[in-house]
């Protein structure tokens, strides 16, 4: 994942803000603006949540450049589903910490956690197949069940996400 060195993190104090903190990320150099006033503990505060905010979405455009989830999707498409599915988009994203995956039925959009980024690439699969089941079947029925276990390696891959998950908590 993205990670900041702090040595690339400049302080800008300045007399004409009185409330706003602002960052800019550019030449991999992070630039944080804080009023002059601020105490040092609200200084830490704000710089953190830059930093993170920053750090994200670095991450999130990283592990999106090439669409290579969205690539992986058509494939499992083809394999599993006669390549039926409408499938708007398939991305990583930052803010899903306590779920792999998402599946909007309506926007036909598949979210992935940025955490699998670092799972076993049949894992992934899993996970995309669980999520594009939804697009046929948006429950956790039989029929979505099914669907599903049509993946070679879901039972295996339902085991490895119960150790990933309470590694990661």
């Amino acid at each position: 994942m993205f990670k900041i060195d702090p040595q690339h993190i400049e302080i800008v104090r300045s007399a004409q803000r009185s409330k706003t903190v602002s960052g800019e990320f550019k030449h991999g150099k992070l630039r944080i603006h804080v009023p002059a006033l601020l105490s040092k503990e609200q200084e830490e505060h704000y710089v953190a949540t830059i930093v993170e905010r920053v750090e994200r979405r670095e991450t999130q455009q990283m592990l999106n450049e090439g669409d290579p989830l969205r690539k992986r999707a058509a494939e499992l498409n083809a394999a599993y589903f006669a390549g039926k599915l409408d499938i708007a988009s398939v991305t990583y994203v930052t803010n899903q910490n306590s779920r792999f995956g998402s599946c909007s039925v309506r926007r036909k959009t598949i979210r992935l956690s940025h955490h699998l980024a670092e799972a076993p690439a049949w894992v992934r699969d899993y996970v995309l197949m669980h999520e594009m089941a939804h697009l046929i079947e948006p429950g956790h029925n039989r029929r979505f069940w099914a669907i599903v276990d049509r993946y070679p390696r879901a039972q295996e891959a339902r085991r490895y996400l119960k150790t990933f998950d309470s590694d990661a908590g």
